[in-house]
């Protein structure tokens, strides 16, 4: 299906929602705002989905130094008869001595599958089902000016892993779960979590996991925003990304491009393999009343090992979105952004928050 003709209409409802829930007051508990949303939307993950979300932001000690706080609570239901329901939260505790963030999710999710590799053709495309639970969960200390460590518990398991094709057999298409334990380290000086106009974030960690064998998992995250312009009105974000597995994970593990939150453009899996790095850079303007604009690109490597890189084909991601402020205070905006890759991919999404 042509994702255009499903964006443009996603894209509208979901604007004709928020101007008529901008018509009524939203709900206020003391120090915390809930944000109910219907949504609709359009993701190539995804395809068309419906579903709500509930935005909270928290604010419980309203000083200079603790910023705000977050969490969702998001159901949706896709034209791919896909379930997901999903609760998120990012918690700062007091003058921010401690950190927590974490997710839980489930889901009954149809899904493709192309293989390991960053050659992997659209013809081997595989139509796969599954059930899904993942748990993650992570506690961080504050020991000198916004740095951070800490260690964090995960859990991920994919279960009635099913797929009928005639095309290839994919032997570690299967049922699977890991668990581990992480150690984090992190640095985060950004004046807002889910809309950052300016200040840097780091974050290294490394994750121990346990499935059929014991394999290491090593993720470096590093993000720079510049604010300039008339009332702080623009802004530049840059966004490096390493993830890279040692010994062999399952195949849900890999490291992965695509997706909303990492390389646009690409269904979320389309390529994968042991090693990813990704640079990103994205523009953002607010241009008048709650209206802002946005383009975005960058490029990735998905690989086996270093010794590869020099054969590998990049992967560059373009696109552009628009940003509806729905949240003044906290300068929180919906998100509608569409994107094209390389090998025919591309997509639209639709999320609270900027994807980085």
């Amino acid at each position: 299906m042509n994702p255009i003709r499903p964006a443009v209409l996603s894209l509208f409802l979901c604007i004709f929602i928020v101007l008529n829930l901008f018509s009524q007051d939203r709900i206020k508990v003391k120090k915390v705002k809930i944000l109910p949303v219907p949504t609709f939307g359009y993701s190539p993950e995804t395809k068309t989905y419906v579903g709500v979300v509930s935005l909270f932001t928290i604010d419980l000690y309203q000083d200079s130094i603790t910023r705000s706080s977050n969490s969702k609570v998001e159901f949706n239901y896709t034209w791919n008869k896909q379930i997901v329901l999903e609760t998120e939260w990012n918690y700062f505790l007091k003058d921010e001595a401690w950190f927590t963030q974490g997710l839980f999710h489930y889901s009954k999710y149809p899904d493709l599958y192309y293989g390991i590799g960053d050659k992997t053709l659209n013809s081997a495309e595989v139509n796969f089902e599954s059930a899904r639970i993942k748990a993650d969960i992570d506690l961080l200390r504050n020991i000198k000016n916004k740095w951070f460590v800490g260690i964090g518990i995960n859990y991920f398991n994919f279960a009635k892993v099913s797929y009928n094709s005639s095309k290839m057999v994919h032997p570690e298409l299967k049922d699977a779960s890991n668990g581990g334990l992480k150690l984090i380290l992190l640095n985060d000086s950004r004046n807002n979590i889910l809309t950052p106009t300016k200040g840097t974030y780091f974050k290294f960690v490394n994750s121990f996991k346990f499935s059929e064998n014991f394999y290491d998992q090593i993720t470096i995250d590093m993000r720079q925003y510049y604010g300039f312009g008339k009332k702080q009105n623009q802004t530049i974000a840059g966004r490096f990304y390493q993830s890279s597995v040692i010994n062999t994970p399952p195949f849900y593990d890999y490291s992965l491009v695509g997706g909303d939150k990492l390389v646009r453009g690409y269904y979320f899996g389309r390529y994968r393999d042991k090693n990813l790095s990704t640079l990103q850079l994205e523009y953002r303007v607010n241009l008048f009343w709650k209206i802002g604009l946005a383009t975005f690109g960058g490029v990735s490597a998905i690989y086996p090992d270093l010794s590869s890189i020099g054969k590998l084909s990049a992967k560059p991601n373009l696109g552009c979105g628009l940003r509806f402020l729905v949240d003044k205070k906290e300068n929180t905006s919906l998100r509608f952004d569409y994107a094209v890759g390389s090998n025919d991919q591309s997509g639209f999404y639709v999320s609270f928050g900027e994807s980085f």
